[in-house]
């Protein structure tokens, strides 16, 4: 009787090894065309944000034009964008609920906007921009190719990896935010080299067909490790938590408040822009504004204001939350880089080491992807100083707490038991009820995570 089971037994597992090769194959070929078409727009996308950066730069009367420039691009995605408008969000809502579709007009539209200002020197990142593209067209070529239901899922994260991994230039890191930021707590691993491929894939076509070159920081020189150095770095790792949740709140907050004082969105951003450049002359720099990468690359380095942070998250938060289009993650290395290198002077500890940990950790903690954020610092600084960048990771993102940019991220298992939250509460539902009543209880379901 035995011996008639264990030919069924080889039968079975040879069907289940023929069936992982097919799909092992099968998402090589997927995730390799997603690559390609992210990596492709992300060296676009490069290519006009260096030539508008640079344009800015050699012409400062450009500022002057940065209400108009927004009113234009708010008035086009009210007018053309329809859902496109929810940027990132549409992408995670869809990954877990594919109720509606992902225009191709979304790629175009965002392309355009982020564009218009930095043109003009809004305080914007080029993330969501990558990850926005790289989604639509993930999402056109998956009806090309009459995708189902599961497999749209996985192109579209295929799509946010691609996007994120070629924008800047770092495969690992985009392979697992790709991963991560779907679900706090929760990885699938299905999607593991889909991922992988459309992220590696599209910086190799950035990079190797387009000839788009990345910015290189310096390599981190760690400190010996001691009990007093890891005591200093997770006391910054709280302040950088702290940062992130900032951020994201005053954001937040000010998406409301201008949509509640400005009902048409090309006044909501005319409104902004003018705010923008008032603060530019109270400030009394333009080192705030676009991208920052000089600022980043000087906290890395040299010396930075001490108050570098505050500016450029006050100033990212107006543009954004006025309706400007761009990402957030640049400033997010903005404001985590200038303010470790403020508080190495606190805490006694060389300004660039602590300024690469808060480059990862502000991000890590506005995004509650602490993986991808820890491949990140290695993948840019090397990985002398990889313990601490891993403690940073994990201080930021358990300290955040559920404030976060994307308020259709989701809670797939709850950072801590002593906190009951109910798995797939969007951060925006569970953001809303403690706003109304911080001692209400959670609904047991959340279906659909609708951006503020």
């Amino acid at each position: 009787m035995n011996q008639n089971k264990f030919p069924n037994i080889q039968k079975l597992s040879n069907l289940s090894h023929a069936a992982l090769f097919r799909s092992f194959f099968k998402w090589i070929w997927l995730g390799g065309v997603v690559g390609i078409l992210s990596g492709s727009a992300s060296a676009i996308f490069l290519i006009a944000l260096e030539f508008v950066t640079d344009t800015r730069l050699e012409h400062p009367w450009l500022l002057y034009f940065l209400p108009l420039g927004g009113a234009l691009v708010s008035y086009l995605y009210w007018k053309v964008g329809k859902n496109s408008s929810k940027g990132n969000n549409l992408i995670l809502e869809q990954i877990h609920n594919g109720n509606e579709a992902i225009p191709l007009r979304m790629a175009p539209l965002v392309l355009f906007g982020t564009l218009i200002t930095h043109l003009f020197g809004g305080s914007a990142g080029r993330e969501g921009t990558a990850v926005q593209m790289g989604g639509s067209l993930a999402e056109r070529f998956g009806l090309w190719i009459k995708a189902g239901a599961a497999d749209r899922k996985i192109l579209l994260m295929c799509g946010i990896s691609g996007g994120f991994g070629s924008v800047f230039g770092t495969p690992l890191a985009g392979t697992l935010f790709g991963l991560e930021v779907i679900a706090i707590g929760l990885i699938q691993y299905e999607a593991l080299i889909p991922c992988f491929t459309a992220s590696f894939v599209g910086h190799l076509i950035t990079t190797k067909l387009w000839g788009v070159s990345h910015v290189q920081y310096p390599q981190m020189i760690a400190p010996a490790l001691s009990f007093s150095v890891l005591l200093k770095v997770t006391a910054a790792s709280l302040l950088f938590a702290l940062a992130s949740i900032c951020f994201s709140e005053l954001t937040h907050a000010l998406k409301k408040l201008f949509t509640r004082w400005f009902h048409h969105p090309a006044l909501k951003s005319a409104v902004g822009g003018l705010i923008v450049i008032g603060l530019v002359f109270v400030i009394g720099s333009r080192e705030y504004l676009g991208l920052s990468i000089p600022l980043i690359s000087d906290a890395l380095s040299q010396y930075v204001p001490d108050f570098a942070f505050l500016w450029k998250l006050i100033l990212t938060s107006v543009t954004l939350g006025a309706g400007f289009q761009g990402g957030e993650v640049t400033p997010l290395f903005a404001i985590g880089a200038t303010l470790g290198h403020t508080l190495a002077d606190v805490f006694h500890l060389y300004g660039p080491f602590l300024a690469a940990l808060g480059f990862i950790a502000v991000f890590c903690g506005a995004t509650h992807t602490p993986i991808a954020c820890f491949l990140m610092g290695i993948e840019l600084f090397g990985s002398s100083g990889a313990v601490y960048m891993f403690i940073a990771c994990l201080i930021s993102y358990l300290f955040s707490g559920y404030s976060g940019i994307y308020t259709s991220q989701r809670i797939g298992i709850s950072k801590s038991h002593l906190i009951q939250v109910p798995p797939g509460t969007t951060l925006a539902t569970r953001r809303n009820l403690m706003h109304k009543n911080p001692s209400k209880k959670q609904p047991e379901t959340d279906q659909e995570g609708q951006e503020e």
